[in-house]
């Protein structure tokens, strides 16, 4: 979150963490084993059982699935650091179990800590998993921002059904897999790892998980690193008009990089405008596509792009998707293998996101207002950002959400480090600067380069995140990574 691209940020966070020998250590409660099947050897897998609903503990349980990689100098041992990608749906489990290339400013959160993955309840390798039929849970057909009451019927009523097909394969923890309930399921690991004090490190989703522990538990927290920050506490409205704004400025950055730069496929080009041609046609038509065995359509294409301005250095990549996408021979095979529609973590992310994010919206006439303010901010990228797709998903979705936006202020815990981007396409820097004001003696420091979350794009970043984590230490107040 934004809070979706968990998907894609766990592919390049896997790369985060390196694979060198380790001592494994101990941890109440907890039986860790060697991982099955991964290239790690060094990575360890546990579960913890925690209750379906706290107030109930007669309404079964569910089992959280954990990873780790143990501290490499056990000698200086700080701790455990829990690790999550974002999402809501990114696996922890399998960033730590499949990490296995070396980033070096990220070495000595090897040597110092026990790197500790997991995954929220009902995702990933945690048991039961959020189910959901596929092709009851995305129509390409749908209209999802329909203008009519007809349109608007048939919206609300496909997600109720998709709803209901996920309540039916899921069973009763679909109605709580909101992120309160997960921050305390992170309290049981603490309690499981045997640690006084838990370190965090959460990108996009994984800023609103920690927030949520750290206001509730803010004496169980050493050091917490928010990259990539979600205010939970913005009217959603704000945030839908806000984050459209944000994709539109990284669309208009990549498309002014791509003309300017010989590393573009559409180097010299009016690429914004080849952008918009290319939507135009697959909104009317469809653009073909080999990875879907079907033409893509302008949802599903912009979609793509706006996965691909996540990082930094895939803009080449963007650029040769756009390319291939318009080409002689059309195939946006590229560009849809970056959407989230066919994801298997789809599910997940709906599930979970409308708990906390439910739509505003109570008729055509509203969607259609908001609609068109979107389309004034983002004139070119209008058809894909995060929590306009969110205003369609959870339209008449039926499981009553657990966790609306809401404050979640912290006092009481040590300083926290928030890290906000001035051009990220998912999180504006609005919603960082928001939630660095509504925790005690937390700092901010914002990157002024591309793509999403610090950790993945900005060596400075990195290197600020991983002091401040070692001593406790953050950055002064107004520093600014480049």
């Amino acid at each position: 979150m934004g809070i979706r691209r968990a998907t894609a940020l766990a592919v390049a966070v896997v790369t985060a963490f390196t694979a060198v020998p380790s001592i494994a250590t101990a941890s109440p409660g907890l039986e860790w084993r060697s991982c099955v099947s991964q290239p790690e050897p060094d990575a360890q897998c546990a579960e913890v059982e925690v209750p379906i609903d706290r107030a109930h503990p007669g309404a079964g349980s569910a089992r959280v699935a954990l990873s780790r990689l143990p501290a490499t100098d056990p000698a200086h041992r700080i701790g455990s650091l829990l690790f999550n990608p974002g999402g809501p749906g990114g696996s922890g489990v399998a960033v730590v179990r499949f990490g296995v290339i070396e980033i070096p400013e990220l070495a000595e959160l090897r040597q110092r800590f026990d790197i500790v993955g997991f995954d929220p309840r009902g995702v990933g390798f945690s048991s039961p998993p959020i189910t959901c039929d596929p092709a009851k849970l995305y129509d390409p057909a749908l209209d999802p921002f329909p203008a009519t009451a007809a349109g608007y019927a048939a919206l609300v009523a496909h997600n109720r059904a998709a709803g209901a097909d996920c309540r039916a394969k899921t069973g009763p923890l679909l109605e709580r897999v909101d992120t309160r309930n997960a921050a305390e399921d992170i309290e049981t690991i603490r309690i499981a790892l045997g640690e006084p004090k838990i370190s965090w490190l959460g990108l996009s989703y994984g800023t609103e998980l920690g927030a949520v522990y750290a206001s509730n538990h803010p004496d169980r927290v050493r050091a917490m690193v928010l990259d990539g920050a979600l205010d939970h506490a913005r009217p959603p409205r704000q945030v839908i008009v806000e984050e459209a704004a944000a994709t539109e400025d990284a669309l208009i950055r990549f498309t002014s990089w791509c003309y300017d730069s010989a590393e573009c496929a559409l180097h010299g080009q009016d690429v914004l405008e080849y952008y918009d041609d290319l939507v135009a046609r697959a909104a009317s038509s469809g653009v073909w596509s080999s990875q879907l065995g079907r033409p893509a359509n302008g949802r599903e294409i912009s979609a793509g792009v706006y996965g691909h301005l996540y990082i930094r250095s895939m803009w080449p990549d963007l650029g040769r998707a756009l390319a291939a996408a318009g080409g002689e021979h059309p195939d946006a095979a590229a560009l849809t293998l970056q959407t989230q529609f066919t994801s298997p973590s789809y599910a997940m992310y709906r599930a979970v996101g409308c708990h906390d994010f439910p739509s505003p919206f109570t008729g055509p006439v509203d969607l259609r207002l908001m609609a068109g303010l979107v389309r004034t901010v983002a004139p070119h990228s209008w058809r894909y950002s995060e929590f306009w797709d969110f205003t369609s998903g959870c339209t008449g979705w039926p499981v009553p959400p657990r966790n609306p936006p809401q404050p979640h202020p912290v006092h009481g815990a040590p300083p926290i480090l928030v890290v906000g981007g001035a051009h990220d396409p998912a999180t504006p820097l609005a919603w960082a600067r928001s939630l660095t004001a509504s925790i005690d003696r937390a700092v901010l420091l914002i990157r002024t380069d591309d793509g999403h979350t610090g950790l993945i794009n900005s060596a400075c970043a990195r290197a600020a995140e991983v002091k401040y984590l070692v001593t406790g230490v953050t950055p002064p107040r107004g520093a600014v990574c480049h």
